[in-house]
Order: C-alpha cells, then sequence, then structure tokens
C-alpha cells in the first residue's frame, strides 16, 4: 500500500508561478507604451524649412571722391521714326507700344493698288518689246537671204547693182533696228524693277532691331514721307529705340570741363529710382560750346544696361575720382533678398554646419539694384538665406533645397 504521505511530499507547488507571468506582462506592456511615446514625440516634431541660399561674396570698396555732379536725360542713339517713300493709305498695322521687333520684321503695309497696276503696265511692256525683238531678227534673217540673192544675180549680171544696194540698206537698217529695240528691251526691264521695288516699298520694314515707343499710324489713315501742313496725314508708322544703344547727355558748365575726362568713371540716379546708383563712364565730350548757355555736352555710357532705364528718363549723374591715398576696404555683397528687418536693426539668416540658422545684425553700405553691400557682419563664403519662411529663428534648422547664383 502507497504511503499518502510521501505521495503529497512529491507534489510541485505551482503558487508563484501567476505572480511570475504577471510581472513579464508589466514590463512589456511598460516597454511598448514607451515605444509609442518616443514614435508620437519623433512624428510630432516640427518638419525641417526648406530655404533658398546665396553665397557671400567679397568686394573691393575703394573710397572716390565727386569732384562735380550734374544733371540731364537718358538718350536713345539709335531711334527712328518708321515712314514710307511714298504717299499712300495704310492698310494694316502690326505693331504695339512695347512690342519688341527684328530688324527687317513687317511693320505695317499700304495700299499697293496703283503701284500693282503700273507693274503689271510695266511688265506687259517688257512683253511688247521682246515680241518685236523676236520679229526684228526674223526680217533680218529674211534681208540677209534677199541680199545673198540679189548679190548672186548682181555677179551674173542678171539685176543691177542698185537692187543689191539696196538689199543690203534694208538689211543694215533692220540690224541697226534689232540694236535699238534690244535697248528698249533694257530701259522697259529696268522700268519693271522700278515698279517692282515701288510694290516693295509698301510693306513698312524695321530698320534695326529695337522696341516700339510709340504707334502714330492707324489702318485706313494716310501717311506720307513729308508733312501735309496740318492736314490728317501721318508722317510716320511708328518710332523704334534700340534699347542696347541708350546713353545719357548731360550739360556741364564750361567752367568745370576740365574735370571731365574720357573713361573717367561716373554713378548714375535715376529720377524715377533714387536709392538706385547705376554705374557708368564718360563716352566723350562734345568739342564746342553752347554760347547761349555756357555749357559743355557730355555723353556717357551705362555699364550695365537695365530694362528699367527708359528714354528720355531724368537722370543725375556724380562724375568721380579716385583717391590715391585711400586703402581698399573689404566689404561683402549679398542678394537684395537676404535683407530681413528686425525692429530698427537690418539682419541676415547665415546657415552654418548642419543647417543650423545663425542671425546675424548686418551694416548695410550701398545698395545697387538687387544687390546690397555690407560694411560688417557677415564673411565672404558665408551662406546667407535669400527664401525661406518668414518665421524663421536663430537656432532653427533647414534644409538648403537649392543654391541661388550670386
Amino acid at each position: 500500500m502507497v504511503d499518502k504521505s510521501a505521495l503529497d511530499s512529491l507534489r510541485i507547488e505551482r503558487a508563484d508561478e501567476p505572480a511570475r507571468d504577471n510581472r513579464r506582462l508589466w514590463f512589456g506592456g511598460a516597454l511598448a507604451l514607451l515605444l509609442l511615446v518616443i514614435a508620437a514625440v519623433w512624428l510630432a516634431r516640427p518638419a525641417r524649412a526648406t530655404v533658398r541660399v546665396a553665397n557671400a561674396t567679397a568686394v573691393a570698396a575703394q573710397s572716390r571722391g565727386t569732384v562735380l555732379n550734374a544733371s540731364g536725360y537718358v538718350t536713345a542713339r539709335r531711334q527712328a521714326t518708321v515712314s514710307s517713300k511714298f504717299t499712300a493709305r495704310v492698310s494694316e498695322v502690326f505693331v504695339e507700344e512695347g512690342m519688341h521687333v527684328a530688324a527687317g520684321q513687317v511693320l505695317a503695309r499700304l495700299d499697293a493698288s496703283m503701284p500693282s497696276a503700273a507693274l503689271r503696265l510695266s511688265q506687259a511692256e517688257v512683253s511688247a518689246a521682246q515680241s518685236a525683238l523676236e520679229e526684228t531678227r526674223v526680217r533680218i534673217e529674211e534681208a540677209r537671204l534677199e541680199m545673198q540673192r540679189a548679190s548672186n544675180l548682181a555677179e551674173q549680171q542678171i539685176q543691177s547693182k542698185a537692187d543689191l544696194d539696196r538689199a543690203r540698206a534694208q538689211l543694215n537698217a533692220l540690224q541697226a533696228r534689232l540694236v535699238a529695240q534690244n535697248d528698249s528691251l533694257q530701259v522697259a526691264r529696268r522700268q519693271a524693277e522700278l515698279r517692282r521695288q515701288d510694290v516693295d516699298d509698301m510693306v513698312i520694314r524695321a530698320p534695326f532691331e529695337g522696341i516700339v515707343v510709340s504707334k502714330n499710324a492707324q489702318p485706313g489713315e494716310m501717311i506720307s514721307p513729308i508733312s501735309a501742313g496740318g492736314g490728317f496725314t501721318r508722317t510716320g508708322i511708328c518710332t523704334v529705340v534700340d534699347m542696347s544703344s541708350l546713353e545719357i547727355e548731360v550739360d556741364v558748365n564750361e567752367a568745370y570741363i576740365n574735370r571731365v575726362r574720357p573713361q573717367q568713371p561716373v554713378e548714375a540716379v535715376l529720377d524715377a529710382y533714387p536709392d538706385w546708383r547705376i554705374p557708368a563712364h564718360v563716352i566723350t565730350v562734345v568739342p564746342t560750346a553752347d554760347r547761349q548757355k555756357a555749357t559743355v555736352r557730355v555723353r556717357i555710357a551705362f555699364d550695365v544696361k537695365d530694362p528699367r532705364i527708359l528714354p528720355d528718363m531724368g537722370v543725375k549723374v556724380s562724375f568721380i575720382e579716385p583717391s590715391e591715398t585711400a586703402a581698399a576696404a573689404a566689404a561683402v555683397e549679398v542678394p537684395k533678398s537676404a535683407l530681413r528687418r528686425d525692429g530698427q536693426t537690418d539682419v541676415v539668416l547665415v546657415v552654418g554646419a548642419g543647417g543650423k540658422i545663425e542671425r546675424r545684425a548686418v551694416r548695410v553700405a550701398t545698395t545697387e539694384g538687387e544687390r546690397v553691400r555690407l560694411a560688417a557682419g557677415v564673411a565672404a563664403g558665408e551662406r546667407v538665406i535669400v527664401e525661406g519662411p518668414a518665421e524663421l529663428r536663430d537656432g532653427d534648422t533647414v534644409k538648403v533645397a537649392e543654391e541661388a547664383k550670386s
């Protein structure tokens, strides 16, 4: 018989197993909760803003002194009011103000009915002259045969010598007529060429590449190369200006003309853009003076062409003489779009290593067009933000999408 007490001693107690399983479940749940919190924080982090940057470029700022100030106007060296060679009615006009035209481009067409009719008449005269010429050639061949027969008969004393002389004279007369008719044919052809040129002149073309600044005629109006004396006849189709030939003309008092020399640097400021300083230089001093105004005209060329510069704009110029004793000062230039205002302070945002933003207070020296020259605050080669969100702050991290051309 088995002892029951011995069997009870062999039983395994499992009372601690549920407690151990509970601890494992609690630890796993806490770990999962921690991972969820980390994931939520990671997903909720602010995304890095995307910006465009440009490099600050070093420039040499040399001290320069203004020796003379003057005022004048922007003028075009190449400008033409396009007209016609003849008085005619305008049929079509293909241009408007502000349109860019190429050299030889059709600007307008005139009524060419009369010149076309004259051309057809001249062509008919050419055809008639050619027909008469062919007829004379045939008659010359006939006269040559007639003279040959008369010569043979005269040698045989069957026909008189007078008949031979008449046949020879007839041949010579026809040959002379052939020469005259050939000359008439050449004249008719030249006349037809003139009439064809008259038809071509009914098409008005641009004499050079430029911009149309005024449209002076409409379809149906009469146009003439000369003034009609108070009538309604136009003297031009449009005015074309070659914008690449724009320059400045100023009148300088003759008492100060000794301060101006060719190739001298000039700083120009348009009345329309008082904050824009345009580099320029003297082309020439016109070698004559105006006795009424006691001035001498000076022509000045722009160093930089810009579509904002328009003919007849008012401009003020400063003739500059570089200082021989001034030392070159270091400065940098950045795009104007990189400059921001923080209260009364000019600042730029510099992108450092890792895309971290650093706010820099700067001192603006000059502004020239879309470029700003900084006297302090940014070093050459540093990247400044030219396009990005307005809410960017010092210490933010950004992503550089594109580097703008500096």
